[in-house]
């Protein structure tokens, strides 16, 4: 039986159509007219309870709704996990991918970015000492460390605490996992890919992957959180290899900017921002705002565009000399002049001179890569400016 929403909200005032219509007890005065009146008048009453609490509220709602949608923000509000660490590319920059590499080279199945994504999931790359879950980026306990920790960076000391130490050592521990999971899948007693079987046995064990035969119910969600974060690092290792060996023959670069000032050689420095002391990946040559910026060299645009640490950042890649790829990188930017895609030759302007993304000040910083790995751009610069 359906009930009539303005009647059940207001229950001492009910009346059926049946007794408005019946005449009235002779102890009662009211006319038939006088009844209709106020019942025509209960009819006209003002907005009800949904119309003043709901209503107002599902109009603000819409409106944000609207406003994220317009400002392309839609997707990450309703995908964002408040339960899980926030994926945080900010606080990584390109000097920690050669470690990346290196802690994933004779691993198969770990990916550089998939390490960087599994630290992300555990971390948000924040070494956060008060966690009760473990110590450092990588979320060691103290029996995890003794096990998977080393001194890799070679500066006295094994600490979780220590950025390069802990990627190295989750790197080891995966790829053992990895190589666990993948006797498993060689023997048919597990299915899927070796990637997320390494999540999953990191998450909930070796053994209960084994029993499953797949990724286990309780990983699930590890191993989703985990690559919802691997597109971003799949392009920061694009974006930033390691470093290598000097220049190759016939392979002299033009000077980006027209004088090479140097304010910050290639090499380990303690970052003026961040006052951590890592490899620093090219050399900033000090310039002044907007000072035009050109190709060292003639070859295709790999990457034009705004990241967090570089700002303004071009790619180009030059091809290959003497059977080595060699690539240079130009950051910083106030102006991008070029886009991805375009073929550009020696001295073809890529920018303008900025202080984009983590910079104190106008500089241009320039890189060098040969084979996807840094090289010093001074030894390459010297020879050919």
């Amino acid at each position: 039986m359906t009930e009539d929403r303005e009647d059940t909200t207001h229950p001492t005032m009910t009346e059926s159509p049946a007794v408005e219509a019946a005449p009235a007890p002779a102890k009662d005065s009211t006319t038939a007219e006088e009844a209709g009146a106020r019942a025509s008048a209960r009819r006209r009453r003002g907005p009800g309870p949904f119309a003043l609490i709901a209503l107002p509220g599902l109009v603000a709602s819409t409106g944000v709704v609207a406003f994220l949608a317009l400002t392309g923000r839609l997707d990450t509000a309703l995908t964002s996990d408040p339960g899980s660490a926030q994926p945080a590319v900010s606080n990584v920059d390109g000097s920690f991918v050669p470690w990346l590499r290196r802690a994933t080279a004779d691993c198969a199945g770990v990916s550089p970015a998939l390490l960087a994504a599994h630290i992300d999931q555990l971390s948000g790359w924040q070494d956060d000492s008060a966690s009760l879950s473990g110590r450092g980026i990588a979320r060691f306990t103290d029996a995890g460390w003794k096990t998977w920790g080393r001194d890799d960076d070679g500066n006295g000391s094994s600490s979780p605490h220590d950025a390069v130490d802990a990627i190295m050592a989750l790197g080891r521990q995966d790829c053992s996992l990895a190589e666990k999971v993948t006797a498993l899948r060689t023997k048919g007693a597990v299915n899927g890919d070796v990637a997320d079987l390494t999540l999953a046995a990191y998450a909930a064990g070796v053994d209960e992957v084994g029993r499953a035969g797949k990724v286990p119910v309780a990983a699930r969600a590890f191993v989703a959180g985990v690559r919802k974060r691997l597109p971003r690092y799949d392009a920061l290792v694009r974006q930033n290899p390691e470093r290598d060996s000097g220049p190759l023959s016939g392979a002299l670069l033009r000077p980006p900017v027209t004088v090479l000032t140097v304010t910050s050689p290639f090499g380990s420095r303690t970052h003026p921002l961040t006052k951590v002391t890592k490899l620093h990946t090219g050399v900033d040559f000090g310039a002044p705002q907007g000072a035009q910026v050109s190709a060292a060299r003639g070859g295709r645009v790999e990457f034009a565009g705004m990241t967090s640490a570089y700002g303004y950042r071009v790619v180009i890649d030059h091809g290959t000399i003497d059977g080595k790829r060699l690539e240079t990188t130009y950051s910083h930017l106030s102006v991008l002049q070029v886009s991805a895609g375009q073929s550009v030759s020696a001295g073809a302007p890529v920018g303008l001179v900025g202080s984009t993304g983590l910079s104190t000040g106008p500089h241009l910083h320039f890189e060098v890569l040969l084979d996807g790995q840094y090289t010093d751009p001074e030894a390459w610069l010297a020879n050919g400016g």
